[in-house]
């Protein structure tokens, strides 16, 4: 999948795509495209023999004679959506794309992965979720399906103790592979698929002897080989753990988001990338075998975002919606710069990442006895630390005219004889190589330890295992350098990682984390919600090489914060079965906290105030979020709206709406401001596009009260910029007794703002509820 798993990206991994890209860029060169038709003929989707037929019609009917090994498809989708993956020339492509019954034809895109305490964290102690499910009369069982990397059954999160039997709606499989059996399934993980996804060799991990091999192995395994899939299936629904810890660290009970939920693992990616045919595929498997939440930290880079038409995730996850299903997306690795937030479609919930109170220190005691704190996850394994030269990369380049690159320690960059037996001192101010490999670099040339300076990751700590590492930011960077520079034999001891819990501040929007506002509609508030991303402890795989492997690890990125939402959401599905998608994304969005452990506004890591196009609507609040008070509720009809006012046409729209062959566009579509109609669909934050000074634009807003009681009125309050005018009309709306939903009517008036984005907020309480928080982002010009 030109997805990328929401670890932090480097460079490499677009110069990968790049050159991909122009290596296959013959027109006559037949590459894998992807074909959308829209929604099946009927609402119970097609049947596959059916579907692969007209499929191969349809190929037929373009691809020449002599070229019949091609007529066949990669992946067949027939259930909540209709299409196809096979192999085209861009001619067939543009030819195809103008066949009445297809919607879209694009090159199957490369998707990037993004990628304990963090749960008690938020709030959701394990003495909260007891409480919780003792006192609810009907606990409803969700099924999470994750599309990953897939699964290490083995793991203890995912051990099926104390949990009931498969629920019987259930329709998936658990398909076999060389290394994986059906006995790995039981009834925590209930279905596991695969698609024929190539994992490179791998040394690090062992089969269990345990686990059987099948007679005539397929073609694939729904074993994680990566880490990726273990690590975000055990955050969003692991098992209770106890003594969970990685070495020592982040002891505690490790647990996912909703540890009674089901998980069904979809293995739709490799070591490093994801094929987006086989992402769209594992969307249309999942909502057969009757998922309740759909969990995907992947993604496309912001680089090469185009259009909805052409996302297989936004193609998936909207014919999702349609059938009652949600998903949850992490929102890209690609931060801090503005506009790189990913899957940004209004039908998905999109997430940021953050820290959350615990942090990962190691000391650092320069040769003038200067005591640095860094960040950094290393172990000493030779008793006590040890004090060795210094040396900055710049100043030992295996030739003068690298010494850029030796700054930066560059493969190839370093002279070996003179990084020897010395701790290494490295920037990462060039083109970005990943902190993984600066230290393969270093540690090649039998360095003793590496410290690294660099800004935008040292608030995302690094394992080096037993290597010694350190991390700072420039101002302890600038030191080190001045010592280095002013002593004649510079010296350093690298001590091990200290734990520090209840750190202060937290939440903080960690550096990585991609921001809005997303370059696809402006109208749309994007992401939705952070949560905890950095140091997350998680299920791993075993290593192998290591006699002492943990059975977890400590993992950052928004793949991790994505999974912490899938929990929750499934954690409010079992307590309110009745509630849909939007309804509880709205309560996850308009319960937010906004504020951080030092009762301050949540803030990054420059240390300003996050806006919301950094965190949403704020940090995830499970909790709070099971009794929200008011809900809005985005309907299809608001979703089929939102596709007319991006500018669908009619004959597009009947193709891919449901149930609505004769769908029509509301008439104000064909106004000058069509986009700004965008911002009417009833969200649960507000955004703006554009508001001119000399101009006031207004929103409708419906609510629906959830609350305990239906007699309640709730009195608004706004708390927005200097010069921006809101308003909203009426001020207090009273629900009664029969009468749910009550609307209201937002304006803006930019006349006296200041020009840019102004962000604000409006509350809704009612004297008992916590307050109902309502985001809004307008620019203004």
């Amino acid at each position: 999948m030109a997805f990328l798993f929401h670890f932090s990206p480097t460079i490499f991994s677009i110069l990968f795509l790049m050159i991909t890209s122009c290596i296959a860029s013959n027109d006559q060169s037949p590459k894998p495209y992807i074909v959308y038709m829209g929604s099946p003929l009927n609402s119970s989707g097609d049947s596959a023999e059916i579907a692969e037929l007209l499929h191969i019609r349809i190929l037929s009917s373009i691809i020449p004679s002599e070229e019949s090994e091609r007529i066949s498809v990669r992946h067949s989708y027939h259930h909540a959506y209709r299409g196809f993956c096979a192999l085209l020339t861009k001619q067939e492509a543009t030819l195809l794309s103008g066949h009445e019954e297809v919607v879209s034809v694009f090159p199957d895109p490369i998707l990037e992965l993004h990628t304990t305490r963090s749960w008690d964290f938020l709030g959701a102690t394990v003495g909260s979720y007891y409480s919780t499910y003792n006192h609810s009369s009907s606990n409803y069982d969700v099924i999470i399906g994750v599309i990953d990397t897939g699964i290490w059954p083995e793991s203890p999160g995912f051990d099926d103790q104390h949990i009931g039997e498969v629920p019987s709606r259930w329709k998936g499989v658990c398909m076999e592979g060389v290394d994986f059996h059906k006995s790995n399934c039981n009834r925590k993980l209930i279905g596991a698929r695969f698609y024929n996804i190539d994992d490179q060799d791998s040394d690090i991990t062992e089969i269990p002897k345990s686990t059987k091999i099948p007679s005539r192995p397929p073609n694939g395994t729904p074993r994680d080989k990566v880490g990726h899939g273990t690590h975000t299936a055990s955050i969003a629904a692991g098992a209770f753990v106890l003594n969970a810890t990685y070495h020592g660290l982040a002891s505690g009970i490790a647990r996912g988001g909703s540890p009674f939920a089901r998980i069904a693992t979809y293995k739709a990616c490799s070591e490093g990338y994801c094929q987006g045919s086989a992402i769209l595929k594992a969307i249309d498997d999942a909502i057969k075998d009757g998922v309740d939440i759909i969990s995907i930290s992947v993604g496309k880079s912001f680089v090469f975002q185009t259009d909805f038409k052409d996302d297989p995730i936004a193609i998936g996850a909207f014919h999702a919606a349609e059938r009652g299903v949600g998903v949850v997306c992490s929102g890209g690795n690609e931060g801090p710069d503005s506009y790189t937030v990913t899957n940004s479609a209004p039908w998905i919930l999109t997430v940021a990442a953050s820290t959350i109170d615990r942090n990962f220190q190691v000391n650092v005691v320069l040769g003038n006895n200067v005591s640095l704190k860094g960040t950094g996850i290393s172990f000493c394994t030779n008793g006590r630390s040890k004090t060795y030269p210094l040396a900055f990369g710049e100043n030992i380049p295996f030739h003068p005219s690298l010494t850029f690159q030796a700054r930066n320690c560059m493969p190839g960059s370093l002279d070996a004889k003179r990084v020897a037996g010395k701790i290494v001192v490295c920037m990462n101010d060039g083109w970005s190589v990943s902190r993984e490999i600066k230290k393969l670099v270093v540690q090649d040339g039998n360095a003793k330890g590496l410290i690294l300076i660099d800004e935008k990751e040292k608030s995302s700590p690094f394992d080096s295992g037993n290597f010694p590492f350190a991390e700072f930011g420039k101002l302890a960077g600038a030191q080190i350098l001045q010592y280095i520079n002013s002593s004649r034999n510079p010296l350093a001891t690298i001590f091990p990682v200290n734990e520090i819990r209840r750190f202060k501040p937290a939440p903080v929007v960690a550096d990585f984390s991609s921001r809005g506002p997303a370059s696809l509609t402006e109208n749309i508030l994007k992401p939705d919600i952070t949560a905890p991303g950095v140091g997350i402890l998680s299920a791993m795989i075993p290593n192998t090489d290591d006699k002492k492997s943990s059975l977890f690890g400590i993992t950052s990125g928004t793949s991790m914060a994505c999974p912490h939402v899938s929990g929750a959401m499934a954690f409010i599905k079992s307590i309110h079965p009745t509630w849909s998608f939007s309804m509880i994304k709205s309560a996850i969005m308009t319960t937010a906290t906004i504020s951080n452990n030092a009762r301050k506004p949540l803030s990054n890591t420059s240390n300003l105030h996050a806006s919301p196009h950094e965190i949403g609507a704020g940090e995830l609040n499970p909790i709070k979020a099971l009794n929200p008070g008011l809900v809005f509720e985005t309907t299809m009809n608001d979703y089929y709206n939102f596709l007319c006012y991006y500018g669908y046409n009619e004959k597009e729209l009947r193709l891919i709406v449901s149930n609505k062959k004769n769908f029509i566009c509301p008439t104000n579509t064909s106004t000058t401001y069509k986009k700004e109609l965008i911002s009417h669909i009833n969200y649960p934050s507000i955004s703006m596009e554009k508001l001119e000074q000399n101009r006031i634009l207004r929103v409708k807003r419906v609510a629906t009260n959830v609350g305990n009681s239906p007699n309640a009125t709730y009195t608004s309050s706004i708390f927005g910029p200097p010069g921006l005018i809101v308003r909203v009309s009426p001020s207090k709306i009273a629900f009664v007794k029969g009468i749910k939903k009550a609307s209201f009517e937002v304006s803006f008036d930019g006349n006296k703002a200041s020009k840019g984005y102004n962000f604000g907020v409006i509350t809704w309480f009612d004297g008992s509820h916590d307050k109902v928080h309502m985001v809004f982002a307008v620019n203004v010009e």
